[in-house]
């Protein structure tokens, strides 16, 4: 009989580039536990993997899609993986294009981008993933780490408020905002099949950790350590009324930002191109 596990396993094979795993990421990293769970999603939707563009940027998470994802893919400059991708989704309307990046890449050299891609509601799907650092780069503050906290940029602590990245892109005007962690892998999941169901600019910042340039600075070297502090700090949004602003600076909140029906950027580039036709 064959073993079922096995089955599972290579069930999985079409969507990974088997001649360079096992993956290059640090013992404890989370971005191990996000391909997993993409790769599952798009199995479980039944999505080809011929019908996904992935793009990505510059940093220890841009590994995920580049070079472990067995499908088109572009590693693209730093900061500028949202620019890439509109270009793709405009001329080919017809594909799954999906951005993973981290957030010194889409949120801080890539900000405008992503503010922008969100306004005009841009049929993208962007995972941007969170550790709060610059990681690959050796561990320099980022646009979300926290206040106070000591990076190698910051060895006295940081100044500096950290962006909310989703509710940032939630008001910005994106059809879909969401917030999760690695450790709510099987909401992560859902919200995943969700945001690629959904016609317009879908947005998860994935709240991940990152033992070596993040956790060791703030005495949580172990990846475990930082899954405890996420399950534990963790808020879900529908609770978040019960807590004062205070209360909410040092919590993680969880969940679905917004979900709206907004018409789509390239549809709208499509009705003009036809209303031009017609009248040339």
């Amino acid at each position: 009989m064959t073993n079922p596990i096995e089955i599972h396993k290579h069930r999985h094979l079409k969507y990974l580039r088997t001649e360079i795993l096992p993956t290059a990421f640090c013992s404890g990293c989370g971005c191990g536990t996000i391909l997993n769970i993409f790769v599952n999603v798009i199995d479980e939707m039944g999505i080809d993997p011929n019908d996904i563009i992935a793009v990505t940027g510059i940093g220890c998470s841009s590994w995920i899609p580049s070079p472990y994802l067995a499908v088109d893919t572009l590693h693209t400059t730093h900061g500028r993986a949202i620019a890439f991708a509109t270009g793709v989704k405009v001329m080919k309307p017809e594909k799954h294009v999906v951005v993973i990046a981290g957030d010194g890449d889409l949120s801080g050299i890539g900000g405008n981008h992503l503010i922008h891609a969100a306004r005009r509601n841009i049929d993208l799907k962007v995972f941007l993933v969170n550790n709060f650092i610059y990681g690959m780069t050796g561990g320099q503050v980022s646009p979300t780490t926290p206040k106070e906290t000591k990076t190698t940029t910051t060895p006295y602590g940081n100044s500096e408020q950290p962006f909310k990245i989703t509710e940032l892109v939630a008001a910005a005007g994106a059809n879909y905002a969401a917030r999760w962690t690695t450790y709510h892998i099987f909401k992560l999941k859902k919200a995943m099949k969700e945001s690629i169901e959904k016609k317009g600019f879908s947005f998860i910042e994935i709240i991940s950790q990152c033992p070596t340039s993040y956790g060791r600075k703030i005495g949580q070297k172990e990846g475990i350590d930082q899954l405890n502090h996420f399950k534990a700090n963790s808020i879900d949004i529908k609770n978040k009324e019960k807590y004062s602003e205070e209360d909410l600076e040092n919590k993680i909140v969880v969940g679905k930002f917004v979900e709206r029906n907004r018409r789509e950027f390239v549809d709208g580039l499509r009705e003009i191109n036809k209303k031009l036709a017609v009248s040339n």
